[in-house]
């Protein structure tokens, strides 16, 4: 039974195959017989490991492993601060990566918030109120405006009933449930008119069903299981880093072995060359990477809290900075989710509907709507009274002058979603329910049907009784007999209707959902009843849509100039999709570039990978097409964002790469399911987003190349003295010294320099693009060599021009500490040198090197710490000789790019970003 297209059958039919009586409902013999049978109507949850477990499962790592034995070796070597300092790191880090973990498996318990706690439902007979847990297949359960639905079910009762199906199907207005059956089996789940599913909510009517599926067997139940079997992937940097850490720690203790081995051979001691070569060791490892990553990452997390976006977890930022490709639901993300009136057709003038007022091309300027027979002001009364939606402000009902200039109206609307948009035209040019209403008076109602396809309502006035109806401009111009118009009242002859349906054609081209409205002044005696519907007068069309947001276009354009691909993903028909994307620009001049769910369901996930970069638009689709979609992209090699805000976004933005949800209309859902919230619901701010992304990468390209470059450099000092023979030109102790004054807050304040002013005209850079690419390999080895060669030419000269190995050592020490200091600098860019950077664009650097220089000062000039490191005072001519070795390469290669640059155009930047 569970797997039977339900939609296709009469709801006798389904009735039948349920073996339940629609009057009577299931015996409590046959409900318990199939909740053995079928188990609880509940969402299944899997068992998480215990809390313990998460944190101890954070120190598994490599580079962990490698920082604990690191923190040993410190330990031993004596230093209690440094061994402190990189435990910290290590507690810290655990703590975030535990915290992540843990709250990453809530997206079930999200998904219960949707599931009715209790449910209305004929039993034996007798109608009686139960926990939804208890529900079985069969169940006939009673439902009216208001109730969220227990389970999937078919409708075999329907009057006037209107269901919210938005956070499942993507529809942006409720959908009017029916009873008959329908004849496709592939009728898109978003138009199974006469199902009910899960989690939505009845806003209208009432009316009954027959439960057809229970728990996991449902959409919802469908959706939550997708959820928990999407498995979470580590990002790009997270791999690469990994990988470059384990060549980092090969290399570096193949080197250290190396040197201690050379130096044992010539005829140092053991022990003296075994402290170096720990101690190089020590130095060799960037033990700080992952620190400054998390750093890096935390700052950027907090630059974007201050542009509306809140990440949940910490390498979201950097993998949105590599997305080729952003795939956004329409409703709520890129329009407003909200209905909006946009064009008018009355008395053969099409006037457009601005977010201000009213087209002045359209000759229309307000004026009081008592006085005159203007049509569009008499089509817009009968919008306005032919309504049961209220306009409110601040949860305040209200009457007066609307206004839409402010950046966020306070208007809301209670009700329909249709008519709201229809007393907001009203109310642009000053015509209010409320003040009409002072005058009339409402004496009688024809509600909505589905059949019907039309509402109609009398009021009283001072000169009589009057009908305002509107619905379906087929069905009304059917009942119509005349048109008003400037002139008067004028027969409705052919010509007049054909001109009537092109408008409505017009309209529907551009995916606008079109009312006709009608009005009739009824005679002495006549009744309120569906006869009021007859010989009505046309008076205009009223074309409305979910209309794009202001900011997403702008936010496409920049996603187009870096090298993004927006892709539109809709549960909404294809002509309302279609004409959003072209006004957004995610189309452009033709329609080729979209695709139905029906489309989907007919080629295979192979067919589907081979074609999905040439598709822009996906209309009318399933939670399930959502997920082959972004899976198709992968395949692909594409690294792929995934925004949504309904129920039915949570499975694929899971198992996209970096998944965004919307913060004021996002369920808890999808928010648990994402990487990252948007607390303005704006698709401008994904682009906000994508910019710090990219910043941080580069920032930690930035210090990735300072810290090897500066390793090198020590390797490399040390390798070579040993390889020819000479003295250590440092101590066991100043290595670990420079480590800790070089990779401590100079490479920190450059894991959080500024973005750059281009970033975002940049492609993306290809999914697998080593984080040693565009050259940053040759960058560091070039001054790393240069760093080495600098510091021992510093000790060679000082130690045989002047036989004192204390100062040759002091002179070295000093020249390899100034030496990373004037590199960091270098490293504030890729393309622009020590000159054009502006070195005070980041004042924690210029603090940093501040603090390092002090540092450095204090070890060689006060008599405690000279005793400690084997320092002695330097004479001014030495500073003269360490100074210009250390910052020359840095002046020297900042006045070849600064003559490049300029002959190529570039802007310099001193003094700035």
């Amino acid at each position: 039974m569970r797997q039977q297209a339900w939609h296709v059958l009469p709801w006798l039919d389904v009735v039948k195959a349920f073996e339940v009586h629609p009057g009577k409902g299931l015996s409590l013999k046959e409900v318990n017989h199939r909740l053995t049978e079928f188990g609880k109507n509940m969402l299944q949850t899997k068992k998480g490991p215990h809390p313990v477990f998460v944190f101890l499962g954070q120190f598994k790592d490599f580079m962990v492993l490698v920082l604990l034995a690191a923190t040993i070796v410190s330990g031993l070597l004596g230093e209690i601060a440094d061994a402190i300092t990189i435990m910290a790191i290590l507690i810290v880090n655990a703590i975030l990566g535990f915290i992540q973990e843990y709250r990453a498996e809530k997206s079930i318990d999200s998904l219960k918030s949707l599931t009715a706690p209790e449910a209305r439902v004929l039993r034996d007979g007798m109608e009686t109120r139960i926990p939804a847990a208890d529900l079985v297949p069969g169940d006939i359960v009673l439902l009216e405006a208001g109730d969220r639905i227990p389970a999937d079910i078919r409708w075999i009762q329907a009057v006037n009933i209107e269901v919210e199906e938005s956070a499942l199907t993507g529809e942006s207005h409720p959908v009017n449930k029916i009873v008959s059956a329908l004849t496709d089996e592939l009728t898109p789940m978003a138009d199974r008119a006469n199902m009910g599913y899960m989690g939505t909510v009845v806003v209208n009517g009432r009316g009954a069903g027959v439960i057809v599926t229970t728990g996991m067997e449902t959409e919802m139940g469908i959706i939550a299981g997708m959820i928990q079997n999407v498995e979470d992937e580590e990002t790009p940097l997270q791999k690469r880093l990994d990988q470059l850490g384990k060549y980092l720690v090969l290399i570096s203790l193949a080197v250290c072995a190396l040197v201690v081995a050379i130096g044992v051979w010539r005829g140092e001691g053991f022990y003296k060359m075994f402290l170096a070569g720990v101690s190089l060791a020590v130095a060799a490892i960037p033990e700080g990477l992952p620190a400054i990553v998390t750093v890096a990452l935390a700052i950027g997390v907090q630059r974007m809290v201050k542009r509306k976006a809140i990440v949940r977890k910490l390498p979201a930022v950097e993998t949105l900075g590599c997305a080729t490709v952003i795939c956004s639901d329409k409703t709520g993300t890129l329009t407003q989710n909200e209905m909006t009136v946009r064009q008018i057709y009355s008395d053969r003038r099409m006037i457009a509907v601005t977010g201000q007022g009213y087209d002045p091309k359209g000759e229309f300027h307000g004026g009081d709507p008592m006085k005159g027979k203007d049509p569009l002001n008499e089509a817009l009364k009968v919008a306005a009274l032919c309504n049961n939606s209220s306009l409110t402000r601040k949860g305040v009902q209200v009457a007066g002058l609307f206004r839409s200039s402010s950046k966020e109206s306070p208007w809301g609307i209670e009700g329909d979603p249709t008519e709201g948009a229809l007393l907001v035209a009203a109310a642009k040019a000053g015509i209010w329910r409320e003040v009409l209403e002072r005058k009339e008076e409402r004496i009688g109602e024809i509600p909505f049907d589905s059949d019907r396809k039309r509402m109609s309502v009398v009021y009283q006035g001072k000169r009589g009784r009057k009908a305002y109806v509107k619905g379906a401009p087929d069905v009304i111009l059917r009942h119509c007999q005349s048109e008003l118009t400037s002139e008067g009242v004028v027969e409705l002859n052919d010509i007049r209707r054909r001109t009537i349906m092109r408008a409505n054609d017009e309209m529907a081209r551009k995916a606008l959902r079109v009312l006709a409205v009608a009005e009739r002044s009824l005679q002495e005696g006549e009744k309120e009843d569906a006869r009021v519907e007859e010989n009505l007068v046309f008076v205009g069309l009223m074309g409305m849509i979910d209309p794009p947001r202001a900011s997403a276009g702008k936010a496409i354009k920049v996603c187009r100039r870096a090298g993004i691909k927006p892709v539109m993903i809709t549960g909404d028909h294809r002509l309302t999709a279609e004409a959003v994307a072209q006004e957004l620009g995610i189309l452009r001049g033709n329609s080729q570039g979209i695709m139905t769910g029906t489309e989907l369901e007919q080629i295979s996930d192979e067919e589907l990978a081979k074609r999905v970069m040439d598709i822009s638009v996906y209309a009318r689709v399933t939670p399930k097409d959502k997920l082959r979609i972004v899976r198709a992209l992968k395949k692909n090699n594409q690294v792929v964002a995934m925004t949504g805000d309904g129920v039915n976004d949570a499975p694929a933005v899971k198992e996209a790469d970096i998944g965004i949800a919307m913060g004021k209309t996002g369920t808890d859902v999808t928010k648990e399911a994402s990487a990252m919230v948007l607390a303005d619901d704006n698709f401008a701010t994904i682009v906000a987003a994508v910019e710090e992304g990219r910043g941080i990468y580069d920032n930690i390209r930035k210090f990735i190349r300072y810290l090897l470059s500066c390793n090198l450099g020590e390797v490399l000092t040390m390798f070579l003295a040993t390889l020819v023979g000479l003295p250590l030109p440092l101590l066991a102790i100043q290595i670990l010294w420079v480590n800790l004054v070089t990779d401590g807050l100079p490479a920190m304040a450059l894991g959080v320099d500024g973005v750059d002013k281009d970033i975002m005209s940049r492609p993306p850079r290809a999914p697998g693009e080593s984080i040693f690419a565009r050259g940053l390999t040759r960058k560091i080895v070039i001054r790393g060599t240069m760093i080495g060669l600098g510091t021992l030419i510093v000790f060679i000269a000082e130690l045989f021009l002047e036989g004192n190995m204390l100062s040759a050592r002091t002179m070295a020490f000093s020249t390899l500490v100034f030496s990373q200091l004037f590199h960091v600098f270098d490293c504030k860019s890729e393309t622009r040198g020590i000159f054009e950077v502006g070195i005070f664009s980041n004042l924690y650097l210029v603090a940093a090197v501040a603090t390092s220089t002090l540092m450095q000062l204090s070890v060689i000039y006060l008599p405690p710490l000279q005793a400690i490191f084997k320092t002695a005072p330097l004479q001014l001519w030495q500073w003269g000789i360490i100074l210009t070795l250390a910052g020359g390469p840095s002046i020297l290669i900042g006045l070849w790019r600064l003559v490049m640059n300029a002959g190529q155009g570039r802007t310099s930047i001193v003094g700035g970003k």
